[in-house]
């Protein structure tokens, strides 16, 4: 299997199955010197493992990383970091039934005709715990980030009809309730929503939103590599995601060039600045200083209770009804992974854009 490998200077390589030992990463190009524990990375994949809530998965998997290579004495080496999470609640025969039919929303069929056979179990590659691999990796960048002063601000905007309101817009609630929502009326509407999904044995989809402030002007490239087409592929990569925006995205195609475009002015300190942030912090695929805004669409749940209609192997109809644990919204733990992906994207760029300049270049070599 190819497409493992994310990056071109900060790169990661993934590999495990949902229900194999374990999932694990390779990060490659991070510089020496970065403090790094696990504890760094497990405040990250804390916010996306199971069974934190009624409204998550039942498997229960502490998912404790392993620093396998790549520090010492408590800092980054400038050499690979391996690092490693075991799994230890699968159960795989929860999926025996279903190595001789297609579930409906799933790579199943794909990976039969793609490869000839599938690992069944959950999925293998395709399960959401490949994430883990991404979210190990996004810790890193995340912290390179932070060292430059870049911050991430990642959360639930919606799930289902339940959209928040930005006048009740609250950071410190993203971490007090189950959805990550910024508006604690809108995540008890969820909740009620939610709750109503898992009586009709259904699930929902919803929006993830992600505002990225600090990041530096000038970076991406302004054709093939643009930042937010890098940033869209990023995002895009992440099995449940099925739509992706920046700036106002889908609703500029419903404005005008007067409303949509961003007038630029003079800010108090004589920098040339954008009044207004309709593009969402990137112009001709390059950043602009501005907040980057991003939002990922992510689709229900595939697997689900309620009886669906599919084929086996042979082709012939019958009706299933899917066994498991599973999420009846994807979206809570799929926050930290779109800010993972979006971390990696935005540092991987940034070290590309050091060579744009040859001024650049002579200051740093002096």
């Amino acid at each position: 299997m190819s497409g493992s490998t994310f990056g071109t200077i900060f790169k990661m390589a993934t590999w495990g199955e949902s229900h194999g030992n374990g999932i694990g990463v390779v990060v490659d190009g991070c510089p020496s010197g970065l403090p790094l524990s696990e504890e760094d990375i497990q405040v990250y994949l804390d916010r996306r493992k199971p069974g934190t809530s009624k409204f998550a998965t039942q498997r229960k998997e502490g998912d404790l990383v392993e620093i396998i290579s790549g520090v010492f004495e408590g800092r980054t080496t400038g050499t690979p970091i391996a690092m490693l999470v075991r799994n230890m609640d699968q159960r795989s025969r929860d999926y025996s039934e279903i190595a001789d039919y297609y579930r409906p929303g799933h790579a199943d069929l794909n990976f039969d005709v793609k490869y000839g056979f599938r690992d069944y179990r959950g999925g293998g590659r395709s399960s959401g715990r490949e994430t883990i691999a991404r979210v190990a990796a996004g810790a890193v960048a995340c912290k390179l980030l932070k060292s430059l002063g870049v911050t991430l601000t990642t959360y639930t905007k919606s799930i289902g009809p339940v959209e928040m309101n930005a006048e009740r817009f609250d950071p410190e609630e993203i971490n007090r309730n189950p959805f990550h929502m910024p508006d604690p009326v809108a995540a008890g509407e969820a909740a009620a929503y939610l709750q109503e999904c898992m009586r009709n044995q259904n699930s929902s989809g919803g929006v993830i939103e992600c505002i990225i402030r600090n990041f530096p002007q000038g970076v991406g490239e302004p054709v093939f590599e643009k930042l937010d087409a890098n940033l869209a592929k990023a995002v895009m990569s992440i099995g449940a995601v099925k739509g992706f925006e920046i700036g106002d995205g889908f609703a500029a195609a419903r404005s005008t060039g007067l409303t949509n475009n961003d007038p630029f002015t003079v800010d108090a300190a004589g920098k040339i600045t954008k009044a207004t942030n309709h593009a969402g912090g990137i112009l001709g695929g390059i950043s602009d200083g501005s907040a980057i805004i991003l939002r990922a669409a992510v689709k229900p749940t595939p697997s689900i209770a309620a009886p669906q209609m599919s084929v086996n192997r042979s082709g012939e109809a019958q009706e299933i009804r899917i066994k498991g644990r599973h999420d009846p919204v994807i979206v809570p733990r799929a926050v930290v992974v779109v800010e993972s992906m979006a971390a990696i994207t935005l540092i991987d760029m940034l070290f590309q854009s050091m060579t744009s300049r040859l001024d650049d270049i002579v200051e740093f070599f002096k």
